[in-house]
């Protein structure tokens, strides 16, 4: 069985972020959304794996490698337009040959992994049937804005894409897995009116062929990173489930409370970090206290500042006086501090779609 790993949209939702980098790469509990993608796959004893790549895909190959270091062997595959999930899967056809796999969109994050629903799929024996696909649907309390699934005696009997009545709760979320009548669906749908070919028209293709599809209901935490609140969501539950770690050093002065980590050659000087918290490699906290779900990655300084549930991105450099940041997520190579200029002012430099609350 191989893995299919969709990395090649835009991340429109998540700009100005995405303007300069994968959203796929951005880190959550101080790792890429899609490192968690790949190593639940490995976990799963998957570790031939496809990423489609499209306008990002050079930040995605220098990321990922060849997938050693998680254990797996990588393939790219470029997509030359974000033009549908269906149309990722037309284009695996060479990699996947006649394998089953799993389909993985790069930015979800499921936190309890996914050898379950393989194991499910894997043996028939398991699920009392053949299986040609599985797909993953969970209960959300907005079903409008998914794809919507209607069941009937432990099978999929019909898929509606974002309807405005939805007949259920039940939305199909990004993880799927297809035995190779997949690639038959593939070729025979039309691209919708949004001028995509559409994952919902390719497993409804399948039911109208009478193969047999079959939902698994997931009731753990999952997450569709592709929003700022999202990915602050998303980061709390992984760090909720995190061991503390001391690998830096951390000064008399400092006190630490709950589960912490502190990765390798950070430095926590007369500060209180309260927990649970990741603090990233080289990083330096000052003077400073970071409260609970609060992830600063690597090689960043805070000076005199407070923060709590957020999430900085590397090289950022913080000092503001004492004043508190929270519910924020604070790209690359970014410098908050405290204007000292008068008339005492906010003096705002922001890239387009930027959002800022101002006490």
């Amino acid at each position: 069985m191989k893995g299919l790993v969709l990395s090649g949209g835009k991340g429109t939702r998540l700009r100005p972020f995405t303007y300069t980098g994968a959203k796929q790469l951005v880190p959550v509990g101080n790792k890429p959304v899609l490192f968690h993608v790949i190593e639940d796959l490995v976990e799963a004893d998957i570790t031939d794996i496809g990423i489609v790549i499209g306008d990002t895909g050079a930040q995605i190959r220098e990321a990922v490698g060849d997938g050693s270091r998680f254990g797996a062997k990588v393939t790219y595959i470029p997509q030359e337009a974000p033009l549908g999930i269906a149309h990722g899967v037309k284009i695996a056809k060479d990699f996947m040959q006649d394998d089953s796999f799993v389909l993985f969109l790069g930015d979800n994050l499921i936190r309890d992994g996914i050898v379950p629903l393989v194991n499910t799929f894997r043996d028939p024996s398991e699920a009392g049937q053949t299986i040609n696909s599985l797909i993953v649907l969970k209960q959300v309390p907005n079903p409008q804005d998914f794809g919507v699934a209607i069941c009937n005696n432990g099978k999929v009997v019909r898929l509606i894409e974002k309807p405005q009545t939805p007949p259920s709760d039940l939305a199909v979320i990004g993880i799927y897995m297809f035995d190779s009548n997949v690639f038959e669906a593939v070729e025979n749908i039309k691209p919708s009116a949004r001028g995509e070919l559409e994952i919902t028209d390719t497993i409804q293709y399948l039911i109208d062929k009478g193969l047999n599809v079959v939902p698994y209901r997931l009731n753990g935490y999952w997450t569709d990173t592709g929003k700022m609140d999202d990915i602050l969501e998303a980061n709390r539950w992984v760090l909720e489930v995190m061991e503390g770690s001391i690998k830096g050093k951390v000064d008399e002065a400092s006190t630490i409370h709950g589960r912490v980590v502190i990765e390798s050659g950070a430095e926590i000087i007369n500060s209180v970090i309260r927990g649970p918290v990741i603090i990233g490699e080289r990083t330096k906290i000052i003077n400073s206290y970071i409260g609970p779900f609060t992830s600063i990655y690597y090689d960043c300084t805070v000076v005199d500042a407070e923060i709590e549930h957020s999430i900085v991105l590397e090289n950022s450099k913080i000092e503001t006086s004492g004043d508190r940041i929270v519910d924020s997520l604070i790209g690359r190579d970014v410098e908050v501090h405290k204007s000292l200029i008068k008339p005492r002012a906010h003096k705002l430099v922001l890239g387009d779609h930027s959002k800022v609350g101002i006490l």
